[in-house]
């Protein structure tokens, strides 16, 4: 009985435990159902389900004019949804073979053999998402899709065709270190300054893991789409860039310089119109665009700099244009350092004035340090009123530091003073160089240099920027006079009189300076490099552009500004002189071009013909079929233009006929209201195109 008894205990104690285990599973099952669920509902989703970034398709940079700077072109990744749930089997055999041929003959990168292959080895796997090809375009895609078995669709031929963009310079290397570049996740130039209203809002797309690990697109309905970036229009002239681009590689290549940067300014406005940064290939065969110098490259300017320097002197009263100074017989010294003059003779008892127009550093040296040696901190606070200490605080990122020593900087001896008056212990960059200069064109007042004018969206303006005033007057108007004086005889006779041209009048000044470096000093075992540049402006009686040029270690026995500089500089003046981009026909004169109306957009052989019969000149015929027109005087010059494939063309001025046959050529339909000429159309231009999509066109 007592054994019996045992057992029964025994039984209970186990039923007991059991029990008792099932209760706590029950609660534990419970507890993660009720408590834990949605974690672990979301653990067990995004498990084999997870969203993805969309990019949004980025905004277009556009030239002053309108022409595409930058731009977002299409491109596709072709995979394949390789399952007997997709594609059946009846279908993959019959069509395999075809298949393979024709994206062979498409793409031209493997035979037809080894897709089928490749096709046939996905199929046993029985893959979802299986690569076909890469950066396929639009075109190619809509070949791609009459294809056999991809002609069934997605969800019957298994095409999946997931859209991406790639950057586009239409023009290539013109000004493409200002408009810039992504590289490694960063932008740099204005793709950088101004990626917030370039890059959109990305959107999201569900995606499915799939067997290997692959993920692939569940379907559109669950994608949330990107909103498009906005679009800039900037300062940029695509004419006077090309023509600043141009004479700078020129003169790069005939004296094997190491880089060089030109940049023209918008004197009223401070609108560049042109900047173009050149420096030798890592191959030495060719010149391109590698880095800003015009905005980052800090240096020692040299005899640039001796315009601020003696518009200080004037602005304290020490001295006037007509004083007169004792330059010597080209040489001087300074404590235990020698100056010297590039005219080893000597320029004797000469005016300020020829002082400044003949580049004597003894001349000028003399004079700041007569006037300073007492007080020469004095002529550190000069500079600095006029902003030379002071960044730009331009948009664009990587702006060089500029640099004025004062009596209290690390370095600071007795022979300071004379050697910041010819330009050395001093540093600036070429575009704040040019901004001092531009600033004495416009009478005075400083423009902070301006990239971009407007923030676009569909056309419509989001945002425009004014040009904005850093100081409405660095100097007294006495001043001001007294240093456009200056400038205007270092052309007429002075170091830059071999670009003195009777067209128009030139006021500028040349530089030419040693390049330190860095410990080593200015002469190393390869020798001295040096600097040659010229600023200034033109027409000089009333100034509509200026312009610096900078050019780095020319190679051989010239090195002046005024023979490697300065001629860069004419080459630009006189091309925009010839382009007619600042010459204003006098109001007197009959013109009878000033009634006919200029063409925004039209074909050439009509508009050729129309002016034609009017007697005017057409200098030059582009190569394209549609170009706009500008009327001057009695000369009519063409500006090409240009249609980008897969991207909705811009027929905005445009003949009716004329719009139908560039939009019915681009694949899309065309409706329209109205008579006349393209007043607006309902798809913004460079939007990619859209299978059948139909535009409408209004006209006026």
């Amino acid at each position: 009985m007592d054994q019996k008894t045992g057992i029964l205990q025994r039984m209970r104690l186990i039923y007991f435990m059991m029990a008792l285990l099932a209760f706590m599973i029950i609660g534990k099952v419970l507890y993660i159902q009720l408590v834990e669920g949605d974690h672990w509902r979301e653990q067990a989703r995004t498990a084999t389900m997870r969203y993805v970034n969309i990019d949004a398709v980025r905004g277009d940079i556009y030239a002053d004019d309108g022409r595409l700077l930058a731009t977002s072109i299409p491109i596709y990744e072709i995979r394949m949804d390789l399952s007997r749930d997709v594609v059946s089997d009846e279908l993959f055999h019959f069509g395999i073979d075809s298949l393979a041929f024709y994206l062979s003959r498409l793409f031209g990168d493997r035979s037809a053999a080894q897709y089928r292959v490749s096709l046939l080895r996905a199929r046993q796997n029985q893959e979802r998402y299986h690569l076909v090809k890469r950066n396929v375009s639009y075109t190619e895609l809509r070949e791609l899709q009459q294809f056999p078995i991809f002609r069934m669709g997605r969800f019957r031929g298994g095409l999946i065709a997931e859209a991406q963009t790639r950057r586009e310079m239409p023009y290539k290397t013109l000004a493409a270190r200002t408009i810039g570049y992504e590289r490694e996740g960063v932008y740099v130039g204005l793709e950088g300054a101004y990626r917030h209203y370039l890059e959109g809002v990305q959107g999201k797309r569900l995606m499915q893991r799939i067997s290997g690990g692959s993920w692939m697109p569940v379907n559109d309905q669950h994608e949330i789409q990107p909103q498009n970036g906005m679009d800039l229009l900037t300062t940029i002239n695509v004419e006077i860039q090309d023509i600043t681009e141009n004479a700078l590689l020129r003169q790069l290549n005939r004296f094997d310089a190491d880089f060089g940067t030109a940049i023209v300014m918008e004197v009223s406005t401070g609108k560049i119109k042109a900047i173009s940064n050149l420096m030798r290939s890592g191959d030495g065969l060719r010149y391109e665009e590698a880095y800003n110098f015009a905005v980052g490259q800090s240096t020692e300017p040299g005899s640039t700099f001796k315009l601020p320097v003696l518009m200080v002197a004037m602005e304290d009263g020490f001295v006037q244009p007509l004083d007169s100074v004792d330059a010597g017989r080209g040489r001087t010294r300074y404590y235990d350092r020698i100056m010297r003059d590039v005219n080893e003779e000597g320029h004797g008892k000469v005016t300020m004035e020829e002082a400044f127009a003949l580049s004597s550093n003894v001349g000028v040296s003399r004079i700041i340090y007569e006037a300073y040696k007492e007080h020469p901190q004095k002529f550190a606070d000069g500079l600095k009123r006029m902003h030379l200490h002071e960044p730009l605080g331009i948009e664009i990122s990587g702006e060089g530091t500029p640099y004025v020593r004062e009596v209290n900087s690390a370095g600071w001896s007795g022979t300071s003073l004379p050697w910041m008056a010819i330009g050395y212990e001093v540093s600036l960059t070429p575009l704040q160089i040019l901004t001092f200069y531009n600033a004495v064109a416009n009478n005075g007042r400083m423009m902070k240099p301006m990239f971009v004018s407007e923030v676009r969206q569909s056309g419509r303006v989001i945002e425009r920027f004014n040009p904005v005033v850093i100081d409405r007057s660095i100097a007294s108007s006495g001043t001001i006079d007294h240093a456009r004086q200056l400038l205007l005889g270092v052309v007429e006779y002075g170091t830059a009189r071999n670009i003195r041209t009777e067209a128009y009048p030139i006021a500028g000044k040349t530089g030419t300076a040693q390049v330190a470096q860095t410990r080593m000093g200015y002469r190393t075992a390869q020798g001295v490099s040096y600097q040659a540049s010229f600023a200034g402006y033109f027409p000089a009686d009333d100034p509509i552009y200026s312009c610096i040029v900078v050019i780095h270690n020319p190679r051989g026995f010239i090195f002046h500004g005024s023979t490697v500089a300065a001629p860069v500089f004419r080459e630009i003046a006189d091309k925009i002189h010839a382009a007619r981009m600042f010459i204003q026909e006098p109001k007197h004169r009959e013109n009878i071009m000033a009634s006919l109306p200029p063409f925004r957009s039209a074909h050439i052989d009509d508009m050729e013909q129309v002016y034609t019969a009017f007697n005017a000149w057409i200098p030059e015929r582009p190569a394209g079929l549609y170009a706009a027109s500008r009327l001057n005087a009695d000369t009519v010059s063409f500006s090409e233009r240009e249609f980008i494939e897969n991207l909705v063309p811009n027929v905005v001025g445009m003949g009716l006929s004329d719009a139908i046959f560039v939009m019915e050529n681009a694949g899309l339909r065309v409706r329209f209201a109205g008579r006349g000429i393209v007043r607006t159309q309902n798809i913004r231009p460079g939007t990619r195109i859209r299978e059948g999509s139909i535009v409408y066109l209004e006209l006026s």
